[in-house]
């Protein structure tokens, strides 16, 4: 498989802080940035590599904690078929069991998650996987143990961000979506029901036959929920690499996690207070907060023992005072909550990497962009409840172009970077390239001449006075507008005459560059699963190395 690299910059919306994170070897904002990530992202310079090392200078996660949380994996994993021995076969006999067993064994997690999205969601939920997969398998080669976990964000209530996966259809973009409705409760919880039937079948419509539609049948079952239903799915895709799937939303694990979400509430001003000086930082850097921290906020939900809502827990600065939902509660009942039923206290964004890495002998965690940059807040919720920081590590970034679409690319002489405009655009720049050649030699020409002349003319007249000068730059303008539209005539030409240019123009946008977003982003990895089949895991693992800093095409 051909692979080409680009800077990360060729991806629309991204952050600088995401950017200067990963040039922090570089960039001058260097010795800050250090405070908040403390190795560089890639593994290809010895500080890059020195998360696979840190956490042997830790003391040992007690053994018992590492046997309670084995049981409750082997459990879960079990239940959604990922860790199912064959008959008669020891219960630790295929790879998501062994890895358990190994982190009850002591080995360390490196840890990635997603939401919950219908039907896999995104690409990208199948390339942080991958990266998870492969960053184990790399320090383990290296001599120190660790497996891959993937973490459910089950606990998240913005049921409008998971309900739908979006697949190329024909022409166009198709949405699908699931008929479910949350009321703000927790989202992993939403039971499927007998609607998802139809929703299933359409699925297996648009991709036609293919093993995952199996998979996504037996998932995606009317009685299943919508957590439960996810974590089959990716159990199974990458099964054959022992990833551990973890809803971490039951009170075994909120238990396991306890420590952390009481802090959350004994010491809520001292922990709003470092927030609102780190953000004060990120602006002093040139930088914004990702996750604001407004006044009277904190860092945890509490869920409604009647209705299961998830409402936001709001603290009086400088009291003992509480509110959700309309009702008041002191610190003490608050930690009565949590005594009594755990699971109904729910970290917020910023809270829960340090809760997961409570209940994980975490490494390093795989993020997107936009968890690495508001990674840059939760650091100092790190240092002041564990007294440590874990690493963070970019996901793989990479569009997937099919052989059809390379061909077409290869056909206009394009790279991926010319392909991430909009689809009018893109028509227009192929009809630049179709036009014949003499037609482009006599507009370039043209072209450099007036440009040449003009520039000389202009300096000229601005020497003699300067609003002449002024006049004489307004004209030129006109001028090479003009010149510009003559450009754009022969190319719409060209697009008339030839109708398989602006099809060649619709489907490059459609799959790689839709909605004018990453590809990463918007399709459904359903869709290439369907196309590629089992080795698709795999073949994603295997370039998920990262010596490309940066975005990669996979010409598939």
């Amino acid at each position: 498989m051909n692979v080409e690299c680009y800077p990360i910059s060729v991806l629309p919306q991204i952050t600088t802080l995401f950017r200067d994170y990963l040039d922090v070897e570089h960039g001058g904002e260097e010795a800050w940035l250090r405070r908040c990530y403390p190795t560089a992202p890639y593994s290809a310079s010895i500080s890059g590599a020195a998360w696979m090392r840190w956490r042997a200078g830790l003391p040992p996660t007690p053994q018992g904690d590492l046997d309670r949380l084995a049981e409750l994996l082997l459990e879960q994993n079990n239940r959604w078929n990922a860790a199912r021995p064959a008959a008669g076969a020891s219960p630790v006999g295929n790879a998501a069991a062994v890895n358990i067993r190994k982190l009850r064994d002591g080995a360390a997690a490196v840890v990635t998650g997603q939401q919950v999205g219908l039907f896999g969601g995104p690409l990208l939920t199948l390339l942080k996987a991958a990266t998870a997969i492969r960053k184990a398998q790399e320090a383990t080669s290296a001599g120190y143990p660790h497996v891959p976990v993937f973490w459910l964000a089950t606990e998240d209530h913005d049921l409008a961000e998971v309900d739908h996966v979006a697949l190329p259809r024909k022409h166009e973009l198709a949405t699908l979506r699931a008929s479910l409705r949350s009321e703000a409760r927790p989202v992993g919880g939403l039971v499927l029901g007998p609607s998802i039937t139809s929703a299933v079948e359409q699925l297996k419509d648009w991709l036609g036959y293919g093993p995952v539609c199996d998979l996504i049948e037996t998932a995606y079952a009317p009685a299943a929920t919508l957590g439960e239903a996810f974590a089959r799915f990716i159990a199974r895709v990458f099964a054959e690499q022992g990833l551990i799937v973890v809803d971490a939303s039951s009170r075994h694990f909120h238990e396991l996690g306890a420590e952390t979400l009481r802090l959350g509430i004994e010491r809520a001003d001292e922990l709003h207070e470092a927030l609102a000086e780190r953000n004060a930082e990120l602006e002093q850097h040139g930088y914004h907060a990702q996750v604001l921290v407004p006044e009277g906020g904190s860092l945890l939900f509490l869920i409604d023992d009647t209705t299961g809502a998830r409402n936001v827990l709001k603290h009086v600065a400088g009291t003992e005072v509480w509110k959700a939902a309309g009702q008041s509660y002191s610190t003490s009942e608050l930690l009565a909550v949590l005594d009594r039923e755990p699971e109904r206290i729910s970290p917020n964004a910023l809270l829960r990497a340090v809760f997961q890495d409570t209940i994980f002998p975490t490494s390093a965690y795989i993020g997107g962009p936009a968890e690495i940059a508001y990674f840059a807040q939760s650091q100092v919720l790190y240092e002041r409840i564990l007294g440590r920081t874990t690493p963070v590590l970019p996901r793989l970034s990479a569009t997937l172009i099919e052989p059809a679409l390379a061909k077409v690319m290869a056909q206009h002489e394009l790279l991926l970077p010319d392909v991430m405009t909009s689809p009018a655009a893109l028509a227009q720049k192929l009809g630049a390239r179709a036009m014949p050649v003499e037609t482009k030699r006599k507009l370039a020409a043209a072209g450099n001449t007036l440009d040449r002349e003009l520039a000389a003319l202009t300096e000229w007249m601005q020497s003699m006075d300067e609003s002449l000068g002024r006049s004489a730059e307004v004209a030129a303008s006109k001028m090479l507008y003009q010149m510009n539209r003559l450009r754009l005539m022969g190319a719409n030409y060209e697009l008339q005459r030839n109708a398989s240019l602006r099809k060649h123009s619709e489907a490059l946008s459609l799959h790689l560059f839709p909605e004018q977003k990453p590809q990463e982003r918007v399709l459904g990895g359903v869709w290439f699963l369907a196309r590629y089949g089992d080795g698709l895991a795999q073949l994603l693992v295997d370039h998920a190395e990262q010596d490309c800093p940066g975005h990669r095409a996979f010409f598939l």
